[in-house]
């Protein structure tokens, strides 16, 4: 496998879209979801995508071969909620470790077989670690601002079982995303730090994207993005990002602001815009390129893609509209301490 870095210092490279909207498309129904195995689960389970990697991988399969297809460098395995905290709700806690394995090895066929076809043209798989339903910096009891629906060596214990799982399926890199609460993101940082001291293994490179969640420029908990950059800039990340609640348009300020402060390489794969009063995405691919390309063109990108509501055809168009601009390059950071 080549490596991730040699790959980013001579192009942008392009992260896959929505898993989500390509999922919704298939109309699946609370059969297809249970598959055999789970047909007398005793909770509704239809919605819960990540459990499609146990009973419908070739369909997860298929969408990640869509965006390879579609030009995607970087595909994220399908397990957005894959951990203890998020799987309570469906009562499947106990699939967590499964669901993660499964999912990091059907994207490592897809993107085994695409990098096959052209050597020169590597393929990435991204160990995808979402934010869980329950955050630790907030209060989910308006009356009583002091309490914690979750602990944080309950958040860093089932984000370790999620890494590992991850990295025993096979993934390339690890990709803790969507991030509105920087303490749960430090949560999987030191699950990923102790897995790999633990397992006594070399890590893998490590992706951080966060939310800005509206015009204030930041995150639900508070952060400016400075501030959010600097939070987790002890992780060493290979990339630090922004993905999802914003489209491009809304998010390009603030990408701009991150390609001037991140010691390392920066990412952006917004929403397909914003969206509409049913919660549909309305920005046609072209549009969404057209934004990117632009940030490319100002040097401010090294890895681009789509979040919410995007398709293999916005990835197309994007992969098509960044092919010809050069990556942001790695600014000089003077190491210095302060006495």
């Amino acid at each position: 496998m080549k490596d991730i870095r040699s790959e980013l210092n001579k192009r942008i490279l392009v992260i896959d879209g929505a898993m989500g909207t390509m999922i919704q498309r298939h109309r699946l129904t609370e059969a297809d979801y249970r598959g055999e195995r789970f047909k007398d689960w005793p909770v509704d389970v239809k919605g819960n995508s990540d459990l499609l990697n146990i009973t419908q991988p070739a369909i997860i399969e298929g969408i990640h071969r869509e965006y390879l297809e579609a030009g995607a460098d970087i595909i994220e395995t399908n397990t957005f909620s894959s951990q203890r905290v998020s799987m309570a709700d469906y009562q499947m806690e106990d699939l967590s470790y499964e669901m993660n394995v499964a999912a990091a090895q059907i994207a490592r066929r897809a993107a085994d077989d695409y990098t096959a076809k052209t050597p020169d043209k590597p393929r990435f798989v991204a160990g995808a670690i979402g934010p869980m339903n329950k955050t630790l910096s907030l209060s989910p009891d308006v009356n009583n601002p002091g309490y914690r629906g979750l602990l944080f060596d309950e958040a860093a214990a089932a984000y370790y079982e999620q890494v590992k799982a991850l990295v025993e399926g096979g993934v390339d890199l690890l990709l803790i995303e969507t991030i509105f609460d920087t303490l749960n993101a430090k949560a999987a940082i030191y699950a990923i730090k102790q897995y790999f001291q633990d397992a006594g293994k070399p890590e893998l490179p490590i992706m951080i994207s966060g939310t800005i969640t509206d015009a204030s420029g930041r995150t639900l908990s508070g952060q400016t993005l400075e501030a959010f950059y600097v939070s987790v800039m002890h992780a060493r990340p290979l990339s630090i990002g922004l993905n999802c609640a914003l489209g491009a348009a809304q998010m390009r300020s603030h990408i701009e602001e991150l390609s001037q402060i991140a010691a390392c390489y920066t990412s952006a794969y917004p929403n397909a815009g914003l969206p509409n009063a049913m919660g549909e995405y309305d920005e046609q691919p072209h549009e969404t390129a057209h934004f990117i390309e632009e940030w490319a063109q100002e040097g401010f990108v090294n890895i681009v893609g789509g979040c919410c509501g995007t398709t293999p055809d916005h990835i197309r168009h994007i992969a098509e509209h960044v092919r010809n601009f050069q990556p942001r390059p790695l600014p000089e950071v003077e190491n210095t301490l302060i006495g």
